[in-house]
């Protein structure tokens, strides 16, 4: 088997932060859902899910450190974070009325704003990737651009 390259490595990488992102929206919304601790979710993922084989195929291995980072930030700056996206959806719709899946997803988003130092770019970009894991044939994708475009100026006023 060849050695990999640095841009291979590099793609790795990038592919384990996106899976990483779209493993902490869903243990975000099974956080909700069902009540689970942030620890025990967390468990629950890292041993189970990242990179589990099943009948329909294989999951992604996640990045572990870009995980937990949303997870516990998102956990951590949950009030903000629903704030700045109260704000950025339309005055009708407070985000406790809004899909539970997306509201996990602004959460994650909203943990990768305010607590690391990703461009907020690279952040819209991936979470609208993960919206059309979630939501394939929906307009979600360019709902969540636009919030997410909105919660980034508010969070980060500095990088546009």
């Amino acid at each position: 088997m060849a050695e990999m390259t640095p841009d291979d490595r590099r793609a790795l990488k990038r592919r384990m932060r996106s899976a990483a992102r779209l493993y902490a929206v869903q243990a975000l919304f099974q956080m909700e859902a069902i009540g689970l601790t942030v620890d025990k979710v967390r468990v629950e993922f890292e041993t189970y899910r990242f990179g589990m084989v099943t009948e329909e195929g294989e999951f992604a291995e996640g990045d572990v450190d870009t995980f937990r980072a949303i997870l516990e930030g998102a956990v951590e700056h949950q009030a903000r974070i629903d704030k700045m996206t109260d704000r950025a959806l339309v005055a009708k719709w407070p985000i406790d009325r809004i899909d539970p899946t997306l509201r996990a997803l602004f959460r994650a988003a909203g943990a990768e704003l305010v607590d690391r130092d990703t461009p907020p770019k690279v952040v819209i970009t991936e979470f609208v990737e993960v919206a059309r894991a979630f939501f394939p044939e929906g307009k979600e994708a360019g709902f969540v651009n636009a919030v997410l475009d909105h919660m980034a100026r508010a969070a980060r006023p500095e990088a546009f």
